[in-house]
């Protein structure tokens, strides 16, 4: 199909999906969303949402270090995410002694806010479409190599010339799997300083059993302000810089929602692969996720005993696990999602379609038959390169000390000295870091557990020497291999670590290749390059490419349908409503929780579901002002709607019909996970932390009012006669006011 046509197929459909159901690029809304987002009840214009003209909901959405999603709610460059999204930022300010994971952390005037290095916020200034520029050259006689070379030429070149400021940047990426591309002009700010985070108690209230499930009370929020030059653009972190002056930031309302309300989530979703063939979804549920779940629950049962005995160490690692448990239990929720929802035999189903419409000499007759060659012989090299990547490249930690010093000496050896000297620089950057959150017992614990379950279910041909000569799988001969390496190596102690990097090169890959836990991980990694890697590469190369044919074959096959590009870490809105759900036979879920159910999970000491005595004695008190629900006197917490949303979008706003902030995104419901995968209506809910809630816990819980202060609260609902007076801690305020004007 020749690229011209291609562009109009993709710019031209126009039946509805299901309410929910996308991640739509904000330049194209006009087209193909707003008539149906009006329908919704929306009461704004697509150009309100994304305008390059003039300020528009766009300019509030920020990137938060490159991983979450953040909003501006403030004239001086107040920022709101999720309390998950800064957890790295406030444990690394948390000592036993301002221990602010546990107690919190508020910002008294803006000279208390706390600078966080390498902590950046990224705004899209445009979004342009350079497909034809991008695809100019390419013909269907290119092998991928070819095509790929030919594309990044024409890149390089589009970058050149598009003008830009000098503080702007650019980043062009594919979308439909190669078939289109974007040009992004961002501007990246540098200086972004905590300004107010709720104790652990609140902001990961539930940890991790409540983590991807509803119903939900966790006030999983932070705030955090973007710091400006003197000229509003980016700076380096300094004293003398001023809170950056938005082009436009959200307005707070305080009406709440109701079932059927209508939602809007604008951020940046990570990954999502919603046009798999039904092969991949096969492979998932019976091989790559049960492996990935059994490694990860191994390390976390190491990890919670040592947190649950030690509150240093739990401080030390909270992040940590966090990070790991998150993921493996999303897996579990995902697999589940896909064998309840059918998602295997609705693919087939849809497959079955595409053939049968085919022409009998359709050229695209060969990619379903090819897809099923080419995982059966990715297959085996799937579950060891899973294997490895969980075990050495995530949760042994000195397996990765060991990938940075291989890395660190194939630079001297291939690029010289001037390249390993920057190499090295950054290394030791990082390396004051992680010894700051390392423990050696803990990981030599993993260690023993892991390489045990590695050389158990992985070919021989795959193990290396030093674990296959501990001869049959008993735990004690991997706990003293473990005790061995832990106690011989120089990488488990910053010290010995630092001292071993000082001097020449040639000294320092010297005792580099002498320690023995490089001699492991050397050879291990040598291994998976050379037989895993290398042929999983190759046979990936091809998938990827036969994708990206799929992918046009069924956008020219099914014209009438209305096809959204899969998440890529690029802005998008999702929108959807207010709605409950039924997850199993006779069970329904409503869609709010209050503070009510925060009281009924209450378990003194316990540190997933205790409640500080401030909390409790608000409660008692029914002392919630102005942000009470007033149709029944309760205190809301989260609410659930129909988005479709992945990670990236947590700390992305929850916006109303009115283009104001309601909520802020945090999570998914357990059983719609598989919603990366496959979008299901009836189950994939996207949850929320009520902005009531979060005004609540600010003013009323933390006394930080002045905060409150910076944001205008509004009533879209209601226009009031008069304005009434917010009771606050301490204050009174005459902030809200009518329904907000359209930009």
């Amino acid at each position: 199909m020749k690229k011209t046509v291609l562009l109009v197929v993709i710019s031209s459909f126009l039946i509805k999906s299901y309410a929910g159901e996308g991640m739509w690029l904000p330049l194209f809304l006009k087209s193909l969303n707003e008539a149906e987002m009006q329908e919704l009840g929306m009461k704004l214009s697509a150009e309100d949402i994304y305008s390059v003209n003039r300020g528009s909901l766009k300019d509030a959405i920020v990137h938060f270090g490159g991983f979450c999603t953040s909003e501006l709610i403030s004239p001086d460059g107040l920022m709101l995410t999720n309390h998950h999204c800064g957890y790295g930022q406030i444990q690394s300010h948390s000592s036993l002694t301002n221990n602010y994971l546990k107690d919190g952390f508020w910002a008294k005037t803006r000279q208390d806010e706390l600078r966080n290095e390498g902590l950046t916020a990224t705004m899209i200034n445009e979004i342009v479409d350079v497909t034809i520029q991008a695809l100019e050259g390419v013909t269907d006689k290119m092998n991928l190599k070819e095509r790929q070379a030919q594309i990044d030429k024409n890149l390089e070149a589009i970058k050149n010339s598009l003008i830009r400021a000098d503080h702007q940047d650019i980043a062009i990426r594919p979308f439909f799997h190669g078939n289109q591309y974007f040009a992004f002009l961002t501007t990246t700010y540098r200086d972004v300083r905590l300004v107010g985070a709720p104790p652990e108690s609140i902001g990961k209230f539930g940890a991790d059993t409540d983590n991807w499930v509803w119903p939900r009370h966790t006030g999983d929020f932070s705030l955090f302000r973007i710091y400006a030059g003197p000229d509003n653009m980016p700076a380096d972190p300094a004293d003398e810089n001023i809170p950056y002056k938005p082009k436009h930031f959200l307005p707070i309302s305080l009406d709440g929602v109701d079932t059927d309300d209508f939602t809007m989530v604008f951020g940046f979703p990570g990954r999502t692969q919603e046009y798999l063939p039904s092969q991949a979804l096969e492979e998932i549920v019976s091989d790559l996720n049960p492996t990935k779940i059994n490694i990860r629950e191994k390390a976390l049962n190491i990890l919670d005993k040592y947190m649950r005995k030690d509150e240093a160490t739990r401080i030390k690692y909270a992040s940590k696990f966090a990070r790991i448990a998150n993921y493996w239990k999303k897996w579990i929720g995902e697999s589940q999602g896909l064998v309840k929802s059918k998602a295997i035999d609705k693919k087939k189903q849809f497959e079955k379609e595409f053939t049968d419409l085919l022409p009998k000499n359709s050229s695209y007759r060969h990619i379903l038959p090819e897809f099923d060659q080419l995982y059966k012989e990715r297959a085996p090299y799937a579950i060891v390169r899973d294997n490895y990547n969980e075990i050495a490249g995530r949760n042994i930690e000195l397996m990765r000390l060991v990938g940075i010093s291989v890395r660190l000496a194939s630079t001297f050896e291939n690029n010289g000295a001037e390249a390993y000297e920057g190499y090295k620089s950054r290394v030791l950057g990082f390396l004051e870091n992680f010894y700051k959150d390392y423990d050696p017992a803990i990981d030599q614990e993993i260690f023993a557990a892991l390489t045990d379950h590695y050389a158990q279910n992985v070919s021989d041909r795959y193990v290396p020497s030093e674990l296959k000569s501990l001869g049959s799988h008993v735990p004690k001969n991997y706990s003293m291999l473990a005790e061995d390496i832990y106690g011989a190596t120089s990488m488990t102690s910053r010290e010995k670590m630092m001292a071993m990097l000082e001097g020449s090169p040639e000294e320092v890959i010297a005792r580099i290749k002498a320690d023995p836990a490089y001699k492991l991980g050397a050879e291990w990694k040598a291994i998976y390059d050379k037989e895993v890697q290398e042929p999983y590469n190759a046979i990936n190369h091809k998938m990827d490419s036969l994708q990206r044919i799929y992918m046009a074959a069924l956008m020219e096959t099914f014209p009438e349908r209305r096809f959204y590009p899969d998440a890529n870490s690029t802005l998008r809105v999702t929108y959807g409503q207010v709605k409950g759900y039924q997850p199993t036979d006779a069970v329904n879920y409503s869609p709010v929780t209050y503070l009510d159910g925060v009281i009924e999970k209450y378990k003194p000491g316990d540190y997933e579901f205790d409640v500080d005595a401030k909390l409790l004695e608000l409660y008692h008190k029914k002392d919630y002002g102005d942000y009470v629900d007033k149709k029944n006197g309760k205190l809301p917490v989260c609410f659930i709607g129909t988005n479709h949303t992945t990670g990236g979008n947590s700390g992305s706003p929850a916006i109303d019909a009115y283009g104001n902030l309601i909520g802020l995104n945090f999570d998914r419901a357990w059983e719609g996970t598989m919603s990366d995968l496959n979008y299901d209506p009836t189950i994939c809910r996207n949850i929320m932390v009520d902005v009531r809630y979060i005004l609540f816990v600010v003013d009323k819980y933390a006394g930080a009012g002045h905060l409150i202060d910076e944001m205008k609260l509004v009533r879209p609902k209601i226009r009031l006669k008069k304005k009434p007076k917010i009771q606050r801690a301490g204050r009174e305020t005459n902030k809200l006011g009518e329904q907000p004007r359209k930009r």
